[in-house]
Formats: C-alpha cells, structure tokens, sequence
C-alpha cells in the first residue's frame, strides 16, 4: 500500500512542475500572422521571456503562480492573462494600437523648447522628484510624443516604443510599457499607467553593492510594498504602521481589513477610507473595488486603490522589483 502511494505522488511531480509553465503563441488580431520579439512577463518582477520568430514563448512562473502574465510588443495595445490554467496552450491576439496624439516634428526653436518643458514635466511626474529620481536616466527619450498646445490644461504623452530606465540610484536597469500618462496642469494631478519589467540588477561586489543595498532598504521603508508586506505577515505595528479609519478613534482588529479565503489568498478590505501613519508620515487609502489581493511580497492590485499623501509621492524612480526583499 505504501508502494502504491509513493508511485501515485510521484507519478503527479511532472505534472506539477509542468503546471507551473506557461506556453502559448502571440498573433496579431488582424492578420493572425506571429508576433516575434514580444515581451512575456510578470508586471514588477525580473521575470520574463521574449517569442520567437513564429511567436511562440515558454516562460516558467513557479515563483509568481498567482499573477497575470503581460503581453507587450512595438506597435500593440498589452494584453494580460490571468487565471493561468495548468496544461494550457494560450494563443494571445494583440491589437494594433491607436494613438490619439498626432506626432509633430521638431524642428524650430520654439518647440524644440517647449519639447524641453513638456519633457522635464514628464520626468519630474513619471520618474518623481526624489533623490533616486535625480539618478535615473531614460535612455531613448525620443520616443515620447507631447499633445504640445493640443490642449493646455493636461499635458498628455505616450510612448511609441517601451522605455528603457536606468537607475543608478537602486542599481536597476528597467523597461516601462506606457499605457496611458496626464498631468493636470490647473489642479496638479498626476496619472498614468502601464507595465514594468526589470531587465538588469546592477549591484556588484564590494562598496557599490553595499550603496545600492542602503538605498534600496531606505526607499522600501514606508512603501507600498512594504505596507503590504507587513499586513499580509499581520505586523503592521512591529514594522511601523499604524492603520486606523480617516479621523478614527476606536483601534482596529486585522480581521476588519483583511479578508482571507479558503486557499489562503488574503485581500485588503474596508466600507470606508482608511489612514495610515508610518514615521511621522500619512497615506489616506481610497478604495476602488471591494476587496484587494496582496502578497507577502508586497504585490497588490494597484488599480483598486487610490493612495493619497506620502506613499503617492513614489514613482517609478522608487520601484523596487517584487524579488526584493529587506533581510
């Protein structure tokens, strides 16, 4: 009998393993012919692959099993795949993407000017005005197209092609799919969304790899992901946190906020706005859907929150990929 069962569990182990690989094809909607060199990846991490000539990708996700693959390519709108079922051949149908700002060619003084302008308010929205940010370098800049005096009052941009980052001040070297970017120049308001994938970690032996890892460990402190980290190990208040309702008296029990289901996947969840103070700091966190899944590695669902005060003043310059960790 023992025998039996030790040859039914190992006979599941390529099973297993297999189900942790995903495979498929990339197409393009239109003319179903393949997409080569598109990007497969899992959005924060270190983890991806590109497809080859006939379109075709394997990329293990063992590591990050509960996430949505991306789909990047030139030219096409990204698409996500979640609920990745074991066994299954994905065939991904890309839709060209449309833009709705014309590109304008620069050429007199003037715009090449206002080019300068419109490029240093990307920079200082997208990248941030941090410390980190005042090291971070976007090597091909000239991808960014401007809505220019399409419209005075937002300034729109997107990115022909994915933009390439390099941070010198975490020791990362990025790649940045820009979906969507709008700055509110009469209320001061910032928005954009998009994919992020690390490509290089530019921590070496010796002095330099202890710089990045101080700076790394000092823009984690007070993160979102460190938040998260923190609420998902249920030590919010050993780590610095405090969370409590907006202008709250009464303390709050974790069973009030996190909600945790049957195969152990936890969600934040609240009816109402909530505060959180860490070192003299305050975010106010605004709920965009019911409930919303975080990891212990600090992953959440970014588009069912909205962050107000200290923790949205982080931009791309403060990313830090998912694999990092503190200790």
């Amino acid at each position: 009998m023992k025998k039996l069962l030790l040859l039914l569990l190992l006979s599941t182990i390529p099973f297993l393993i297999f189900g942790q690989v995903v495979r498929g094809r990339v197409l393009d909607h239109e003319t179903k012919k393949p997409v080569d060199y598109a990007s497969v990846y899992i959005n924060g991490t270190f983890l991806g692959t590109s497809t080859n000539a006939n379109g075709e990708f394997e990329l293990d996700v063992t590591s990050q099993v509960n996430r949505a693959l991306q789909i990047s390519a030139v030219g096409y709108r990204s698409k996500a795949l979640s609920s990745l079922i074991a066994g299954k051949y994905y065939e991904v149908n890309l839709k060209k993407a449309v833009y709705e700002i014309v590109e304008v060619s620069i050429e007199s003084k003037s715009l090449t000017k206002e080019r300068e302008r419109c490029m240093k308010t990307f920079k200082d929205e997208f990248l941030g005005r941090s410390r980190n940010a005042k090291e971070c370098i976007i090597m091909n800049e000239e991808v960014v197209t401007f809505n220019y005096h399409t419209n005075r009052d937002t300034l729109k941009a997107i990115a022909r092609e994915p933009l390439v980052i390099l941070n010198n001040a975490l020791g990362y070297q990025l790649t940045y799919y820009l979906d969507k970017f709008e700055f509110d120049k009469v209320h001061k308001t910032t928005s954009f969304s998009g994919n992020i994938v690390f490509n290089m970690d530019l921590a070496a032996e010796g002095q330099s790899r202890k710089e990045y890892a101080g700076r790394r460990k000092k823009t984690y402190k007070g993160s979102c992901s460190h938040f998260f980290s923190a609420l998902w190990l249920n030590k919010l208040s050993r780590e610095g946190f405090r969370l409590q309702e907006v202008e709250g008296i009464v303390p709050l029990d974790y069973t009030d906020f996190v909600h945790i289901d049957v195969q152990g996947n936890k969600y934040f969840t609240y009816p109402r706005n909530l505060e959180i103070a860490y070192d003299y700091h305050l975010t106010t966190v605004s709920f965009r859907a019911p409930s919303v899944y975080f990891a212990r590695d600090g992953f959440f669902e970014p588009e069912a929150i909205v962050w107000y005060g200290y923790m949205s003043m982080a931009r791309i310059a403060d990313w830090l990929p998912y694999e990092y960790s503190p200790d």
